[in-house]
């Protein structure tokens, strides 16, 4: 089986919800690294009762750089993403045992947020959204946008 040639792929699209509130890292580079895990729900219908039931998967996800800030500004527990991004997997030594430990976790490139974040008890200077992150902006609501809308030439 030699020469064939494999074509590797590695792309991951998840859509869920956060655990935890993103925490966010600064490597030794200087560079942002934010982090925090998602479910992901996958409802089946169990075969003996009939009745239907939820099962929660627990992604850890990754963001670095400037997405990382945004990811910590915009998200907080519960609000609800979509991820395009490639496994990863990386080794460490675990503090308690001493064994070297394997995590796989998603490296996001792209981080969607299908909500505004609720700045109820945070106490921090993020900004407060009244609509969505990625839905139009009701009509009247910054009148300084509609002004300079134009016909798209396409």
């Amino acid at each position: 089986m030699t020469g064939i040639r494999l074509f590797e792929q590695n792309q991951v699209f998840l859509a869920g919800r956060l655990t935890r509130d993103p925490e966010i890292f600064v490597t030794s580079q200087g560079i942002a690294k934010c982090a925090f895990s998602i479910a992901v729900n996958q409802n089946y219908k169990d075969r003996t009762s009939g009745e239907w039931k939820s099962l929660a998967s627990y992604i850890p996800i990754v963001v670095w750089r400037d997405a990382a800030q945004r990811c910590k500004e915009k998200l907080r527990k519960g609000s609800p993403v979509h991820i395009e991004g490639r496994l990863r997997s990386r080794e460490f030594e675990d503090k308690k045992t001493g064994g070297r430990r394997t995590v796989l976790e998603v490296e996001a490139r792209r981080v969607q947020f299908l909500a505004a974040a609720e700045n109820e008890g945070s106490g921090g200077d993020a900004p407060s959204h009244k609509a969505p992150v990625g839905e139009p902006v009701p009509v009247g609501a910054a009148p300084e946008m509609d002004a300079e809308i134009e016909d798209v030439p396409f």
